[in-house]
């Protein structure tokens, strides 16, 4: 009993160091500060675009936290965005009915997912070169198909979902699907058996295969889960905008990547919540907005998003080292 009393001081140190804890407690404080001192932040309209902003990160973010956790990064998903706003800006210039329209664009994000897995878990090539080169290839396949045109006309009651809000509210009407698919996914890796397995294989390849893990088509199937969520957000991406472009969601990998670090997801995988990814997302969403509410500078956002990132490998790596 003695020895079970001298425990808990440090497993209450270890839960109040935990950087997803860290990462929580910051954007409360900076949700705080932006109401309390930021002219026209807690403005319903302002508070809208911020959401509205943050959701493509916020989508893309709960599969790559998964495909972390399990060792592996995907950087193709901004063109997989991109690609599939632009076969669906295409494809609407045809005259394809829109209800069509979307189901292939969800298609071309698996196909676009299940080549990256392929690459990834059956020639057994780094996954950061691999989704570095369809990264390009996605881009260019993109501009094929829609070249330098933008597609504006788009049925107005879908542009309505992709920029409306909840009646009397801030929330965008999008924001209840993701809610839906936040919590489907933090029941699959918290709760899960697929959870579980690709946590273990992030912390050992090799253990994992060892104790019967599919490790190969466990990854397959991420690669595959990453692409779907990419091109539903490329979809998103159009009807909140109004705009199909074949440079839709240029950069979009970076932003995800960082706020997932951010979050306490390790890069080298095996660690990390869902809870501190979305954290990470509406963190670094919030900052930017905040930022530019202050008249900050592009560049300087960009630096400060930098520092961030760097920020956010090192100190999971302090936290941890607080607790051991």
């Amino acid at each position: 009993m003695a020895e079970s009393n001298a425990e808990r001081p440090r497993l209450a140190a270890a839960g109040l160091v935990r950087w997803d804890t860290v990462v929580s407690t910051l954007l409360i404080v900076l949700l705080l500060f932006s109401f309390g001192f930021v002219h026209d932040f807690g403005d319903s309209l302002n508070l809208s675009f911020l959401i509205g902003n943050t959701l493509p990160i916020a989508l893309i973010a709960l599969p790559m936290t998964m495909l972390v956790v399990s060792g592996e990064i995907d950087l193709s998903v901004g063109s997989t965005a991109g690609l599939s706003g632009a076969v669906m800006g295409a494809l609407w210039n045809d005259g394809m009915a829109i209800q069509t329209i979307i189901p292939i664009c969800l298609l071309l994000g698996l196909v676009c997912g299940f080549i990256n897995g392929l690459l990834v878990t059956r020639l057994g090539l780094p996954s950061l070169a691999v989704t570095i080169g369809t990264m390009a290839a996605y881009r260019g396949i993109a501009q094929i198909v829609l070249g330098s045109n933008s597609v504006t006309d788009f049925p107005q009651q879908y542009l309505d979902f992709g920029s409306g809000r909840i009646a009397g509210t801030f929330i965008p009407d999008a924001a209840i699907p993701w809610a839906v698919l936040v919590l489907i996914a933090v029941v699959v890796l918290h709760a899960t058996g697929i959870g579980r397995s690709l946590f273990a294989i992030g912390a050992s390849e090799e253990a994992a295969y060892f104790v019967g893990i599919r490790v190969k088509r466990l990854r397959l199937s991420m690669f595959v889960a990453t692409g779907f969520v990419s091109a539903l957000t490329g979809v998103f991406w159009v009807l909140h905008y109004a705009s199909a472009r074949y440079d839709n969601a240029t950069g979009l990998e970076l932003s995800v990547i960082a706020a997932v670090l951010l979050g306490g997801v390790d890069f080298n995988g095996g660690r990390g919540t869902l809870g501190g990814a979305v954290a990470g997302v509406f963190l670094l969403g919030t900052l930017q907005n905040t930022m530019s509410l202050i008249n900050v500078s592009a560049q300087s956002q960009i630096v400060v998003t930098g520092v961030l990132l760097v920020i956010s490998v090192l100190g999971p790596h302090l936290a941890r080292q607080l607790t051991t």
